[in-house]
This record gives structure tokens, sequence and C-alpha cells, in this order.
């Protein structure tokens, strides 16, 4: 079975071209990386319910998240300044080609009540932007072993010249998009 990465390299890139109708291979639309995030609710302050998330965040990604800290304190959300208040991890290369090829052909498919993707998740630059209401999506996560429920967004951030070209390369790798 063919990787993400060689399914584009052999057999997309050729398709592309001819339908973009541009002469350098190297200007053709592609993803440069792939961020997920999780935002911390300000009433977590427990060290045990950010550890849990840290590990499960892992598991689904293949590596540590980074965690964001509170520029400023903000009275009004209980946030205080230095605290933990979201994760992130940045994947490139082999590791964010196989986690999107996860995410398409494995993770969406078991969210519940699936219909495909919206349009709306495009940028101006192309770049799309996924919402997950919990971690059990993913095979990794057993929703018996769940500690803590939390919520993640998937964005694929894309070289292109403009959202159609972005929009026409991730349909051609098989984000299901609605029509």
């Amino acid at each position: 079975m063919k990787s993400l990465l060689e399914k584009i390299n052999k057999d997309l890139r050729p398709t592309l071209q001819k339908e973009l109708g541009v002469k350098n291979i190297h200007s053709l639309p592609s993803v440069a990386k792939t961020v997920i995030n999780v935002g911390i609710r300000s009433d977590v302050g427990d060290k045990k319910v950010i550890e849990n998330i840290i590990q499960d965040l892992k598991a689904i990604a293949g590596q540590s998240p980074v965690k964001t800290l509170a520029k400023k304190s903000v009275s009004a959300f209980k946030v205080r300044e230095g605290q933990v208040v979201g994760l992130m991890v940045t994947l490139r290369g082999r590791r964010m080609y196989d986690f999107l090829d996860k995410l398409m052909n494995v993770t969406l498919a078991r969210v519940r009540d699936f219909r495909g993707l919206e349009e709306k998740g495009f940028d101006s630059s192309g770049n799309y932007s996924i919402g997950l209401k919990d971690q059990t999506a993913f095979p990794e996560i057993s929703s018996d072993q769940m500690k803590t429920p939390f919520g993640l967004q998937v964005t694929i951030v894309m070289r292109a010249e403009n959202k159609d070209h972005a929009k026409k390369f991730l349909k051609l790798i098989g984000l299901p998009l609605k029509k």
C-alpha cells in the first residue's frame, strides 16, 4: 500500500499539473505543515488534567506538544500570566503525511454523523482548519481509557497560489469536502 506522500509524488502531481496548466512542478500546491491545537479551559488548574491531555495528544500526533502560556493576566477569564492555556503540535515531513492519511481515512470516518467537511474552513491563503469535538475519533484513544475529554483544531497549512488551487489539491489527495 502506498503512503500518501508516494501517492502525491507519483500519481497526483502530473494530474494536478495538467488540470491547473502549470509548467513548473515546484509551483504546484503542496502541504507546508499541519498544526494541532488544543485549548485548555482557564478553570482547569489541575496539573494531572493537563498531563492527561498531553499524553493523549502525544498518542494522536506522535510527538510531544508545546505548552502555550498566557501572556497577560485577565481577571474576567480567571487567567494568570504564565498559566498554560493551550497545547500545540506542529507536524512536518513524513509524520505530517502519515497524520493526514490517518485523519482522512480513519479518523473522519469515526466521527459521529459525519457527512463531509464544510468548504467554509478555508481562509484567504488556502489553509484549511478542521475542528473536532472530542479526541475519541482517533483510533489511539479508546473511550474507556479517556480521562479528560477535549476538543482540538487541525490546521492544514498550504503552499498555493490561491484558495482554489489549495482546494483542488486537498480534494485530489482525498479530503472529504462537501459539494
